[in-house]
């Protein structure tokens, strides 16, 4: 899912930040560099965020971790505080995870974005043999949006049949049109292409090489208490991301690929550092992941390879957001100041009282500032 709203959000004078540590010597001190909180990071948010959120916020500069802290709870019932550490669905951002792997494989020669899906999918209908991988990293395939529910089970091969028979919104190539199926395609095609399970392929390649011990589908073991828990907009629990229907590797297809993936605000730091040098993705390879490929002029700026590109005061800044009808992600790089905004919530919106996607933009800014001003 990829937001369009972009508007105010609430103000509060109430936080909670979770696992900045306390009292003096050593451990305190370990502790407080482990999970740093900037003052005035705080203070913003005091203002912005309602009340009683459940929200983790991270906030870098270059390779440093300015800000990695939790507010709200993670889990009400059990009284579980948000941390740096807590495990969040991150929903569409899986996107730029899946757009590396293709990059990672186009470096290693097994294949070119260039490519028709043909060539590793076999035999395609007549009316999407010119679509190529590019179109499905930049959304101009005129795949589908998707072929059902997150939750409905579907295989591979499933995902593949149907997105082969359903109808093209557009011609490939023609225009944007957001595609959560061409993004399993593309993780179907690492699959092909590899050899490897998806999230293994993933794991192996990205993952472990940046660092990122707590980002995957299953791989990583969570522990149950580790996870938060979603809240519908009347505030009623909807379980974890694993209490719904998955299949015993992760969810179903409907969702793999482009959505679903499980991460902490301290692995998406990770995942910025890694991104800024050159051991897991070449220069090359990143300039195609944060090019503007296509043009949106919903969002005022282009689509790149799993990230909107927007060229702003700020520079240029590559963001994406994922949301569904509970919680909401949104990452961002400022790419001149090196700066990355990270924050995931577990309620995106209170009936009648408040709704975080209609500022998201302007919070992810507001953070953003606050670092690069205190730098």
């Amino acid at each position: 899912m990829l937001l369009l709203v972009l508007a105010l959000v609430g103000c509060s004078d109430v936080h909670t930040v979770a696992g900045t540590g306390s009292g003096g010597g050593k451990a305190g001190e370990a502790t407080a560099s482990r999970n740093p909180a900037d003052p005035d990071v705080d203070r913003y948010l005091d203002r912005v965020l309602p009340p009683g959120l459940g929200i983790t916020v991270a906030a870098a500069r270059g390779g440093e971790l300015k800000h990695c802290a939790g507010r709200g709870l993670a889990d009400h019932a059990a009284k579980t505080p948000a941390t740096c550490d807590t495990v969040y669905d991150v929903m569409s951002i899986t996107k730029q995870f899946t757009a590396a792997a293709i990059l990672k494989l186009e470096m290693s020669g097994k294949l070119r974005v260039s490519d028709r899906i043909g060539a590793h999918l076999g035999s395609v209908p007549e009316d999407k043999r010119a679509i190529t991988l590019h179109q499905l990293l930049a959304h101009t395939a005129g795949l589908p949006e998707s072929l059902g529910d997150d939750y409905d089970p579907l295989s591979r091969r499933e995902l593949l049949a149907g997105v082969m028979k359903a109808p093209l919104r557009s011609a490939p190539g023609k225009e944007f049109r957001y595609s959560n199926a061409g993004y399993s395609v593309l993780a179907a095609i690492v699959e092909k292409v590899s050899g490897q399970s998806y999230e293994r392929f993933l794991a192996e390649k990205l993952f472990r090489p940046a660092g990122m011990t707590r980002t995957g589908y299953v791989l990583p073991a969570w522990k149950r208490e580790q996870v938060a828990v979603e809240y519908d907009r009347h505030g009623r629990p909807q379980g974890r991301p694993m209490d719904h229907p998955w299949a015993s590797d992760g969810p179903s297809w409907n969702l793999r690929g482009n959505g679903g993936m499980l991460s902490t605000a301290r692995d998406m730091f990770r995942w910025h550092r890694a991104l800024a040098g050159d051991g897991i993705l070449s220069a090359a390879a990143k300039q195609k992941l944060f090019a503007p490929q296509v043009r949106v002029p919903e969002l005022d700026g282009a689509y790149g390879y799993g990230w909107v590109v927007v060229d702003s005061d700020d520079g240029r800044v590559a963001w994406h957001d994922g949301g569904n009808d509970w919680s909401l992600a949104t990452v961002a790089e400022f790419r001149r100041d090196r700066i990355m905004v990270f924050w995931v919530s577990n309620q995106a919106y209170q009936k009648g009282k408040w709704n975080l996607e209609d500022d998201q933009m302007k919070l992810t800014h507001g953070i953003a500032e606050r670092i690069r001003r205190g730098a």
